[in-house]
């Protein structure tokens, strides 16, 4: 049976491959060759352009592809009141390459959301869709998982109790500030959950003084109240993935160890999973997701332009049916194309016939 509400059963979580005249256009600005003003509307002219692609290959909610992001989290939390984006060392590594070395710090107290420039991003998909216009930000636990105390002075927060608690009331007043301008379908990028479902990445908490047993609580703690001042009829979705940069990855593991707090915990809606290969784990943690949530299986990569087989992907979604009843899934990319603005190694194409291939397949499950 075809969803009316969000996640839709094709879905997709959101960055897509800047094109060409983007790439450009960010380059020239970076240039000083064009102002922001220029920049600005060829983003904008950009983005109803793959506004559109979304909506013609079916897909019944859209985003501006990140389009005017650089980072899939440092754009959104180095504008919040008491943040600050900055270079310098990454302590969290990918399997590669690594990304620019942009940093985040607390240099405030929390707890207040003045404005934010994502705000007119989301009006601008709302005013050019005809179909659900989709927003994602980073999840709260972003500006600790990765830094911890170092990114925290304790000048500004001796006690790190009172610093969850004003972050999460940051992004309260941050989704209602989205929900205020229309937004019905919001997204929370969360993949600190599964990072700690690798061991080494576990030790490495543990090592800089982090209880890695305590942070899945604390952090379910935050979204619960990112997201406890919503309207009726919003959906709040949360993405995990295990680290997407250049078609590289942080972590591996499977979600045993944060399941049952991940599913029964934490008040989102539905859970877009990373599902296309075997450093996700098996499909056994699904077990536990309660009636009324609902599960989008990621079995497609965006790591590679290669078409997966339908008929795979079929059975699949079968052996995750036998933890999890076929209606609460929903099917989507395990991860967005671009969560920086290098993007994945693929071909836009390549990208536009997996989401293709996708609305297609969820027809052929569920139906119209």
């Amino acid at each position: 049976m075809k969803r009316s509400q969000p996640p839709f059963r094709a879905d997709h979580v959101g960055s897509l491959l800047r094109t060409g005249p983007l790439k450009e256009a960010r380059a020239r600005r970076e240039n000083g060759e064009i102002s922001a003003e220029e920049l600005r509307a060829i983003e904008d002219r950009e983005i109803e352009k793959i506004i559109r692609k979304q909506e013609d290959i079916g897909l019944q909610a859209v985003t501006d592809g990140e389009f005017r992001r650089a980072f899939w989290n440092y754009d959104f939390l180095g504008a919040l009141d008491g943040v600050e984006a900055y270079l310098g060392e990454r302590k969290i590594k990918f399997q590669g390459v690594n990304p620019k070395p942009m940093m985040l710090r607390v240099i405030g107290k929390l707890g207040t959301f003045s404005t934010h420039p994502m705000l007119e991003h989301f009006r601008f998909v709302k005013a050019h869709t005809r179909v659900v216009p989709k927003m994602t930000i980073p999840s709260p636990s972003s500006l600790h998982f990765r830094y911890g105390r170092d990114a925290i002075p304790e000048s500004i927060y001796p006690d790190i109790g009172e610093f969850y608690r004003d972050l999460g009331q940051t992004y309260r007043r941050a989704v209602r500030g989205f929900a205020d301008v229309g937004c019905r379908y919001l997204q929370l990028d969360e993949v600190n959950f599964t990072y700690l479902c690798d061991p080494k990445l576990r030790a490495q908490v543990a090592n800089r003084g982090d209880d890695p047993d305590r942070l899945p609580m604390i952090y379910a703690g935050m979204i619960n109240a990112a997201i406890a001042d919503i309207p009726s009829g919003m959906t709040i979705a949360m993405h995990l993935c295990r680290g997407n940069f250049r078609s590289t990855f942080v972590a591996s593991g499977g979600y045993e160890p944060v399941a049952e707090i991940l599913f029964n915990s934490i008040n989102v809606h539905g859970y877009f999973m990373e599902y296309d290969t075997d450093r996700a784990g098996g499909f056994e943690p699904l077990r536990f997701v309660p009636k009324g949530k609902t599960i989008v299986l990621g079995l497609v990569t965006s790591k590679s332009g290669r078409l997966e087989s339908k008929d795979d992907l079929k059975r699949r979604i079968d052996q995750a049916a036998k933890f999890i009843p076929l209606e609460q899934l929903c099917l989507s990319p395990q991860c967005g194309f671009a969560s920086t603005e290098e993007g994945n190694i693929l071909a836009e194409e390549e990208q536009w016939a997996k989401l293709r291939m996708i609305v297609e397949l969820a027809e052929e499950i569920w139906g119209q």
